[in-house]
């Protein structure tokens, strides 16, 4: 029921690879962690300021809340304004819009190929 001595001596003594191999665990779930959420999350909050900073007259947007119109005036470096029927602007701030279509490229439509069944 009791430990002996000597196996009580070398279990205190504690070696220094056991201890690194303890530690191993830790370090690569903090790697795994590391390139699957924190790098890929800090790159989409790259690309959205970069999105969010190049937006100007004309271009259509979306906002986080999908509101969809089209840039008026940028008022600054923090609010736009866009039109989102004829003669309704609204004002938001650059922050919130969470995509920009450019000048030319038409809403995505759904489209079925509708042949008749014979």
């Amino acid at each position: 029921m009791f430990i002996t001595p000597a196996y009580a001596q070398a279990a205190a003594g504690g070696d220094t690879n056991s201890m690194l191999m303890s530690l191993l665990p830790f370090a690569l779930i903090f790697v795994i962690m590391y390139f699957l959420i924190l790098r890929p999350q800090q790159k989409k909050v790259k690309d959205h300021a970069e999105l969010v900073k190049n937006i100007r007259r004309g271009d259509t947007v979306v906002t986080s809340g999908g509101l969809v119109g089209k840039v008026t005036k940028v008022v600054d470096d923090d609010q736009i304004e866009f039109e989102i029927s004829d003669g309704v602007r609204v004002r938001q701030m650059r922050q919130m819009i969470s995509g920009v279509r450019a000048k030319g490229e038409p809403a995505k439509e759904i489209t079925r190929d509708e042949t008749p069944a014979s």
